[in-house]
């Protein structure tokens, strides 16, 4: 069932809220032999042990702290682009969640005119504005014929360059397996994004800027409508515009949320399995219990500790699957060949 229009009023603050340590086989830092040459724009994700969630108390979701054991992957050196995206719906056809017709009778009760394919956009007040962050109401507007194609709306063009946006689950899942990948678990995300680092803040390290240098694409100034820009971005940034983390992968943090294979339940990590854990087998958010969602990870750039805190290392965001804004893409993995 669609569901973009409905989940407007009570799920946007998901897309807002929404530790590392490797085996001794595997080096402890940052060096050039934990990298791999990328093949077809995939790195080469070495297995590994390490240490998975947070202990930061405000991610309650992210705890316990677990050992898990991963075996090699193929991951996405950076978030699917438009152009890759592009290529899918040329070869196939594909209509997103959020360019789909609108079954009136999935809303009973609603207006005709009401039902009409789009998308969640985040869009501010002026600066002058006064904002309550306990509306997200107040910056989410829901833009008719808003979706991949055209992500602020039917006037707007996607950048080649730019992380697809607009992306539900479900769009997520089409494009991995028409491109004969899939979406990482979430242990593969994590693991991935540390590069074996433990137990910092961030993911590249215990400083927002190290020697003054911003690491990722998120909000600077007073959220949500004083964006100062300082890391040189208002909105999706081009993929690479930030250097990559140790496992040569680009954008782990901020720009926009991405998908992750499991399903979302507050309490998993307290029966996770150790090795290559695929998370639960159904979806419980005891704050909405009859939604299907699924994890998203890294932030976007709409996190800052003023507000949306969860681009920090090991915390987990969580998404009804046919829900999508323009801060929500993904990225893809692969198996290794036996």
């Amino acid at each position: 069932m669609r569901s973009n229009l409905i989940f407007l009023t009570f799920a946007l603050g998901l897309f807002i809220f929404s530790c590392g340590r490797l085996s001794k086989e595997e080096p402890n830092d940052s060096s050039e032999t934990r990298k791999a040459v990328a093949k077809d724009g995939m790195v080469l994700v070495k297995a590994g042990t390490f240490t998975m969630g947070s202990e930061d108390p405000s991610f309650a979701d992210a705890q316990p702290l677990h050992q898990v054991t991963l075996s090699s992957f193929w991951m996405d050196e950076h978030e699917v682009t438009n152009e890759q995206f592009a290529k899918f719906v040329a070869a196939t056809g594909y209509k997103t969640v959020a360019e789909r017709e609108i079954d009136p009778k999935d809303f009973p009760g609603i207006p005709l005119e009401s039902l009409v394919p789009g998308s969640a956009v985040f869009s501010p007040p002026s600066p002058s504005t006064q904002v309550s962050l306990d509306d997200p109401l107040q910056w989410w507007k829901y833009v008719n014929g808003a979706s991949w194609k055209h992500p602020f709306g039917t006037d707007s063009e996607a950048a080649a360059k730019k992380p697809v946006v607009h992306i539900s689950y479900t769009d997520a899942e089409a494009y991995a397996k028409w491109a004969g990948k899939r979406l990482p678990t979430e242990a593969e995300w994590e693991y991935a994004a540390r590069a074996g680092k433990e137990q910092q803040t961030y993911y590249w390290g215990t400083e927002l800027k190290p020697s003054g240098k911003w690491k990722a694409n998120i909000f600077q100034g007073r959220f949500p409508n004083g964006d100062t820009k300082e890391d040189g971005h208002q909105g999706v940034a081009d993929v690479k515009s930030y250097p990559a983390n140790a496992f040569g992968l680009y954008d782990m943090d901020g720009n926009v949320w991405e998908w992750c294979a499991d399903y979302y339940r507050p309490d998993y990590y307290r029966s996770s399995a150790s090795k290559n854990p695929t998370g639960p087998k159904d979806s419980y958010d005891p704050q909405e219990p009859g939604l299907v969602k699924r994890v998203q990870r890294g932030g976007s750039f709409l996190c800052s500790d003023e507000y949306c805190n969860r681009y920090k290392a090991g915390s987990r965001g969580k998404g009804e699957i046919n829900s999508a804004s323009n801060n929500l893409g993904f990225r893809c993995v692969k198996d290794v060949a036996n």
